[in-house]
This record gives C-alpha cells, structure tokens and sequence, in this order.
C-alpha cells in the first residue's frame, strides 16, 4: 500500500460538480492499494499517517502530530501510485489490487484514522474526482507499507 502525504492549509475534492469531502487545517492522502496488501498494511499506514511529526511546533519546528493540531485528513483513492512506467511510454497498472481488495483496504484506511478520533473526509472510489488543495510548506511524504522507500 503506498501514500502520498500533503501537509495542506485546506483541501476538497469534488465528483460530478458535488463536494463529497473536504478538511481545513491537516492531511491530504492519495492511496494506493497493492495486489496482496492486506489488513495489516492498512492499519501499519494509518498509524504512520496519524503520528507523522509534520506539523510546527511553537519554536517553528516539524514536531507535531495531526492529532495535537486538531487537524484533519482527506482521504482520496488513487491506483495510479503503482504504475510502472519503468518500459515503454504507457505505464503497467498490473501491481495495483482488484476493485474489490482495494476498496476493502481503502474503507479499513478510513476508518483506522476515523478509530484514533481523526476527522476524516474522503473522495469517492473509482470516481472520477478534481482535488483543490493548498499545500503548506511544501510539505510531501511519501510512504509504502511495504517499507520500498
């Protein structure tokens, strides 16, 4: 399972014209499921994702977590993180989850951040989606379950 994590000021995201979800001050996360991930690799990044240090402290420092600033984090499914563009011009999408596995894993995510008290909005899956956001910082983390990078 891999993410992409944004520190964000505000963001939405929005299918067929209607807001489905959208946080103020927190975390943006693209997610992308893996063939063969399973429970565990959806708890393992949640963990990750609630307890990063990516927010300043008092001192201007990256020392807090999402929890001690009270912000929240938009949860939006993307597939396209386990393309393979390494041949050719079209990129394999051959490592990503079934439908099925995927939107499983996807819901644990969720609801894993929703279980440590986190103010969760998400995107719909396999949706066509347009996610606005304002990154702070620029601040960009990206994370595998699997431990990859």
């Amino acid at each position: 399972m891999r993410a992409v994590v944004q520190r964000v000021s505000g963001a939405s995201v929005t299918v067929q014209d209607s807001v489905t979800g959208s946080i103020e001050r927190g975390l943006l996360v693209y997610l992308g499921v893996a063939a063969g991930d399973k429970e565990s690799d959806a708890a393992y990044l949640a963990e990750k994702v609630a307890g990063l240090r990516i927010f300043n402290d008092e001192n201007g420092t990256m020392n807090l977590s999402l929890a001690e600033v009270g912000g929240g984090v938009l949860v939006v499914s993307q597939f396209t993180l386990l393309a393979d563009a390494r041949k050719g011009r079209r990129p394999s999408y051959s490592d990503a989850a079934s439908n099925d596995v995927a939107l499983k894993l996807y819901e644990e995510f969720i609801a894993a951040l929703r279980a440590k008290g986190l103010e969760t909005a998400c995107g719909v899956f396999r949706a066509s989606m347009r996610v606005a956001y304002v990154n702070e910082g620029p601040i960009t983390i990206l994370l595998d379950s699997k431990k990859l990078f």
